[in-house]
């Protein structure tokens, strides 16, 4: 038995209204230091500097997570009644911790690190760390199980569905909280009601087939939100910087040791063993202001103006890429203009399909009860969807440049 609160807390939230926190647990993590760290990352990375309300945090979203999930397993019928208190615990808790070893700029900064988030999320659940404590106080085995629900290896599949499958609570809280930050409508859809027509049905958690038109719903905000918000070409400008500007800091080290003194909030960047998870914790978003901020005074020209378009939104400008002489003639501009084009000269490639049929977890797909009693994967039920799948993949190929250097 998990302790409870004397009375359950709620937490005013613009997308549920209310997070409600009835468990000790789930307080007590809220309250470490690396939960309380998610504050200081954007929940968009570079985003804010195209939609200037998108200045939510990962600790919000996470709380977004933490509330769908404990809809899920005290609202869905069918999954309220099969799962112990130690899974519907479990799970709550995967839900909040998912994101907790997220570095800053979302996944910009991971692009040049040869680790993920994910790992440093196992890395904070089981080692040395605030939270691993608190989830041993209250039972041994609880770090490795909340771990394993995100690693998709607990020994009860539907709980890694409910955190990380196509219909889960993390898109589903990203979708309707990033569209209401960044202004726009495409992220919308009918969270309530696919709530209501959630059902567990041959070890799989499945919607009823009443429902598959909010299904489709989602799956056309996830399509929009990715072409519409996170794949804009002003934040993939944004990105282009980040990228280069960690890239030529690091080259810097490899010849100049001092300037790991310089920029100790990056050490992380200058070794080539896994961090420790205390280095990964010190490393979030102001303490890389901060660093940009000393990197515009510093001697090597690349790394100050990189710092500077970075702190003053002085980005690059960007075409679509049509053909590679295209593409050539712009590189051989920046170059005949006196840029580096290693760092002035970049190729982007995005593309997204907004479901995807064949994934490595069963549970991973999202799947229709017939009203038949007949269970079928989505893009077997609804034309829409199939329409979709057996389409074209979009892809959108840009070149990025300084603005001075357009042809």
């Amino acid at each position: 038995m998990f302790e409870k609160l004397n009375e359950i807390k709620v937490l005013r939230d613009p997308i549920h209204e209310y997070i409600h926190i009835e468990y000790q647990i789930i307080w007590d993590c809220l309250n470490t230091p690396e939960f309380q760290r998610l504050r200081r990352i954007h929940q968009l990375g570079s985003t804010y500097l195209v939609y200037h309300t998108a200045e939510h945090s990962r600790f919000s979203h996470s709380l977004g997570v933490y509330e769908i999930v404990r809809r899920m397993v005290n609202e869905v019928e069918g999954l309220k009644d099969m799962l112990s208190e130690e899974e519907k615990v479990e799970v709550m808790l995967a839900g909040l911790l998912h994101d907790i070893g997220h570095g800053p700029f979302s996944h910009s900064f991971e692009s040049i690190l040869p680790y993920s988030h994910e790992d440093f999320t196992i890395r904070i659940l089981t080692e040395d760390s605030e939270i691993h404590e608190v989830l041993t106080k209250a039972d041994p085995h609880l770090p490795a199980n909340v771990a394993s629900i995100i690693t998709h290896t607990h020994t009860n599949p539907l709980l890694s569905m409910i955190v990380s499958s196509q219909l889960d609570a993390d898109r589903m809280d990203y979708l309707l909280r990033d569209a209401y930050f960044t202004g726009v409508s495409y992220g919308n859809f009918d969270l309530e009601r696919v709530l209501r027509t959630l059902r567990v049905q041959s070890d799989k958690l499945v919607i009823k087939e009443s429902g598959i038109h909010t299904v489709e719903d989602y799956i056309m905000a996830r399509y929009h939100m990715y072409w519409q918000v996170y794949y804009h070409p002003v934040s993939r400008s944004v990105e282009t910087i980040l990228i280069r500007f960690f890239h030529r800091l690091k080259v810097l080290a490899e010849s100049d040791p001092s300037i790991k003194e310089m920029f100790p909030m990056f050490e992380v960047l200058f070794q080539s063993e896994m961090p420790s998870v205390s280095q990964h914790f010190a490393l979030d978003e102001p303490a890389c202001f901060y660093g940009f901020r000393l990197a515009t005074h510093h001697s090597d020209s690349i790394l100050s103006d990189l710092a500077s378009r970075l702190l003053n939104r002085r980005l690059f400008d960007y075409a679509d890429v049509e053909n590679s002489a295209q593409s050539e003639a712009q590189k051989q501009r920046v170059e005949e203009l006196g840029y580096d084009s290693n760092y002035y000269f970049a190729i982007d490639s995005a593309d997204q399909r907004p479901y995807h049929p064949y994934q490595e977890y069963e549970n991973s797909l999202i799947w229709i009860l017939m009203h038949t009693g007949e269970i079928k994967e989505l893009s077997q039920a609804s034309l829409l969807v199939k329409a979709i799948v057996k389409g074209e993949n979009k892809e959108d190929v840009k070149m990025f440049f300084p603005k001075e250097t357009s042809l």
